[in-house]
């Protein structure tokens, strides 16, 4: 069992215990040191389908989350004597999309997605627990659409970065 397996429990719990969903725990050597990254996000809520965007985490539930997992992990054995640093942050942009609450949290941006072998980039309008509705823009070879994607034909998907949304009100 690695470090972060053994730890996953603890601070999960530590998570939960502030509102949030815990993401991922790895933890890495850095010299003398390790480094603990927990990544964290706000729980779309218990809704099987979500059709308005969800606010992203602010600063001070993130710090809230350090506190929780920072005194859950000092209060357990479980990462000994070795001095370690603790880094917790949301997933950010580049992380893949993978489960339907990732899906349900990006309502409203725009996604690139492989589905059965083929690419398409849309602004998701829907997320259920089966699939997502993406809006696709038109090109010079097809109109726009809306076309909805069942999760188990789904080979990849990720939150495509915009500077500048169509629903900015200073573009």
């Amino acid at each position: 069992m690695t470090t972060a397996d053994g730890i996953r429990p603890t601070v999960q719990d530590a998570v939960e215990g502030v509102g949030l969903v815990l993401e991922d725990v790895a933890v890495t050597p850095a010299g003398r040191r390790r480094v603990v990254k927990v990544l964290v996000d706000r729980d779309p809520g218990p809704q099987d389908v979500a059709d308005e965007p969800t606010d992203p985490l602010t600063l001070d539930e993130v710090a809230d989350a350090t506190r929780a997992v920072s005194d859950a992990l000092d209060a357990s054995d479980l990462m000994g004597e070795q001095p370690y640093t603790l880094e917790v942050s949301s997933p950010g942009v580049g992380r893949p999309l993978t489960l339907p609450r990732h899906f349900r949290r990006n309502v409203g941006r725009l996604v690139t997605a492989t589905h059965d072998g083929h690419e398409v980039t849309g602004r998701v309008l829907r997320a259920s627990g089966t699939d997502v509705t993406l809006d696709i823009p038109a090109t010079r070879s097809t109109p726009s659409r809306t076309e909805t994607l069942a999760y188990a034909g789904l080979e990849r998907a990720a939150v495509q970065v915009e500077f500048a949304r169509p629903d900015d009100k200073d573009t």
